[in-house]
């Protein structure tokens, strides 16, 4: 079983950024990690995902403004978060899967971490 660990989550005014951090704890590279968010009042969103050996996929919302990196030695995924708007502020959660690697859709992602909060003021 994949176990994820999130990190870097925090309060900073809109503009600002912040770097988030994913911790797998599985010894071979996992197929696809993934961050998704959960803001109240809508349905989990994807953020980005990223294929082993492959390139990280953004969602239009965040494109231009989020870089993710993917530290296969580490067994990492980490977010910078720039250009920070109030409306990404929720709680941001890593998923693992090993058949699919989406940021459209949050099933087939069975491995999850406790997630890390985000909030950005205005």
């Amino acid at each position: 079983e994949v176990q994820l660990v999130e990190s870097g989550g925090g309060s900073v005014q809109a503009g600002g950024s912040l770097r988030l951090s994913c911790q797998t704890t599985e010894a071979t590279s996992v197929y696809c990690l993934a961050w998704f968010r959960a803001i109240p009042g809508k349905a989990h969103e994807g953020v980005v995902s990223f294929v082993l050996g492959g390139r990280p996929f953004y969602a239009d919302s965040v494109k231009g403004r989020f870089t993710a990196s993917r530290d296969y030695t580490k067994r990492t995924l980490d977010l910078e978060m720039t250009n920070l708007r109030p409306e990404d502020s929720g709680m941001y959660y890593c998923g693992a899967s090993s058949t699919r690697c989406t940021v459209h859709s949050s099933e087939g992602f069975p491995y999850w971490g406790q997630g890390t909060q985000v909030a950005v003021s205005s």
